[in-house]
């Protein structure tokens, strides 16, 4: 029955078009798809056998997402039962786009090394949902055991009042029983969307700098450039040097 279901839905033309498109257009498409993949093959491969050393190509998550990107393409999807499954796969050629745009690369690179400090907020934004959630369910569950029932669920209406989703409905409810549970709600989102979002920010926002520096750095050692730190560390001596002469003028004297 699962497979009939299968068959009857997804491979019944073994395609999975969102839109009826003309044959015409449909093999241009094909040719496009055949010609991206071609493209995306020779790239990678020029970039294997450009890398000095092949063993230290696939140190780089860059390249091993690309050749991720590129085997994908190759599996060959026609006639099998797996169609559908590597066609949704092969959608995720456009986040191609992310490795060739080097300020796609380095949002996401500070989205992925933000993520350990990132970790600390969102535990405690549970730990404040969790407790809100308590409380709400004590007092609000006899009020609208739909939205207030259990701790779960009441997590779920407060993640709701979180994102302004017609929190004022939810507390104009609890306050003909409660009138002053507009303290409970107004802390909430003082808490979590305006504090904690500010702190997801400033990590995003500081992170994105650092890896900014980092690259300018990198980019100045290319160039034989000096760095800040070596311009610093350059006028700590000047410093250091022109009051040493002073001293010895003060001594000659």
């Amino acid at each position: 029955m699962v497979r009939h279901f299968y068959h009857r839905f997804f491979c019944a033309d073994d395609r999975a078009n969102t839109y009826d498109v003309p044959p015409s257009l449909l093999s241009l498409l094909k040719v496009l798809d055949f010609g991206i993949t071609v493209i995306f093959l020779i790239e990678i491969t020029i970039r294997f056998i450009g890398e000095p050393n092949k063993k230290r190509f696939f140190n780089n998550f860059w390249n091993v997402f690309d050749t991720l990107i590129v085997v994908v393409s190759l599996i060959p999807i026609q006639d099998s039962e797996m169609a559908v499954l590597g066609r949704l796969v092969r959608i995720f050629r456009v986040l191609r786009m992310v490795s060739i745009i080097p300020e796609l690369r380095l949002l996401i690179n500070s989205l992925v090394k933000a993520l350990p400090q990132l970790s600390y907020v969102m535990l405690l934004m549970f730990i404040i949902f969790y407790i809100y959630a308590a409380v709400g369910s004590t007092f609000f569950a006899s009020i609208n055991p739909v939205l207030w029932g259990d701790i779960s669920i009441s997590m779920l209406t407060l993640f709701r009042v979180m994102t302004f989703e017609s929190w004022t409905s939810v507390m104009y409810e609890t306050m003909d029983a409660y009138p002053f549970s507009w303290i409970y709600f107004l802390t909430f989102i003082f808490f979590t969307a305006f504090a904690f979002l500010n702190m997801v920010i400033g990590i995003v926002v500081n992170v994105l700098e650092q890896e900014r520096q980092k690259i300018a750095e990198e980019e100045s050692q290319e160039q034989n450039e000096p760095t800040m730190a070596e311009l610093k560390q350059e006028l700590v001596e000047i410093k250091q040097l022109l009051q040493q002469q002073a001293e010895s003028a003060k001594a000659a004297k």
